[in-house]
């Protein structure tokens, strides 16, 4: 909500300045101009990243408005997924919850959790690493080494998508101007005809120009730090899982793993210890 206010408060102040200074908003209409910027913006994104990154990048882009998926109904589902599965298998042992951890996606107990589901990632995460746990039983220290390392190389994928799209906002000024030269170009095809003319086509080449920046440091590049913070924010999921499971492995019971995971949580986005509490009380 408060993206899509930016975006609106960017454009308003823009042409409200320009019309109030006199502007012809008709001549800021330049839709070849679009398309060269646009464009060229669009496939030099699609060269200098694969496949997999771009198809990340536009399914975080709705989040921008959404906002993040990854929220606090999200961080007490998972909070209470992890405190079921550390519960029952201390209540049953490990091979109880073998078919869980096997199957997730098609295990009741894990289909209780439908939010969390929906991040595959996530599911992934803590499935890998509490067979990990299960099976080879290594001390706290570590477990940790090997979910640290992990973790790290998840960082650098969650804020590959940021990355991604600031180079396309560091090389839109560029592309305006490549708009721009050509605008001049034709201009200079037409010295000799009318003055109206040749006005006419420079102020479409400088309009390339405006256009290059305010996609640059309007839209593309707060969008570009608004997905950091998106991936910022995932990665507290991760770290919220391993927190949990080194509490047990260290030999806490499950309701003080959950708590220390809790604490790991986006502040804005964490549950209180009595929302919790009253969260873990249906899975007992």
């Amino acid at each position: 909500m408060f993206a899509l206010a930016g975006i609106l408060i960017v454009i308003i102040s823009v042409v409200t300045g320009y019309l109030a200074s006199h502007g012809n908003l008709l001549v800021l209409w330049q839709p070849y101009e679009v398309l060269i910027i646009c464009g060229a913006a669009l496939g030099a994104f699609m060269m200098a990243n694969p496949f997999s990154l771009q198809k990340k990048v536009l399914f975080m882009l709705p989040q921008i408005i959404k906002g993040s998926r990854h929220n606090k109904v999200f961080y007490l589902q998972l909070l209470g997924l992890v405190y079921s599965l550390l519960q029952k298998s201390r209540q049953n042992g490990f091979l109880s919850i073998e078919e869980d951890i096997e199957s997730p996606f098609t295990s009741e107990l894990f289909n209780r959790f439908p939010d969390v589901m929906m991040d595959h990632e996530v599911v992934n995460f803590l499935t890998d690493n509490y067979r990990v746990y299960t099976l080879t039983g290594l001390p706290a220290y570590e477990l940790e080494a090997i979910m640290d390392s992990e973790i790290e190389q998840i960082a650098e994928e969650l804020l590959a998508p940021s990355h991604a799209l600031n180079r396309v906002a560091e090389a839109l000024p560029g592309f305006g101007i490549v708009a721009a030269v050509l605008g001049i170009v034709i201009t200079m095809g037409s010295i000799g005809g009318p003055m109206e003319t040749i006005g006419t086509h420079v102020a479409a080449a400088l309009v390339g120009t405006f256009l290059g920046i305010f996609f640059a440091y309007g839209f593309i590049g707060p969008a570009s730090a608004h997905l950091e913070s998106l991936g910022a924010h995932e990665l507290k999921a991760y770290l919220c899982i391993k927190s949990c499971l080194i509490s047990v492995v260290s030999g806490y019971a499950p309701p003080v793993a959950a708590e220390t995971g809790r604490k790991l949580l986006p502040p804005n986005m964490r549950p209180s210890f009595i929302e919790l509490s009253d969260e873990l009380k249906q899975y007992r």
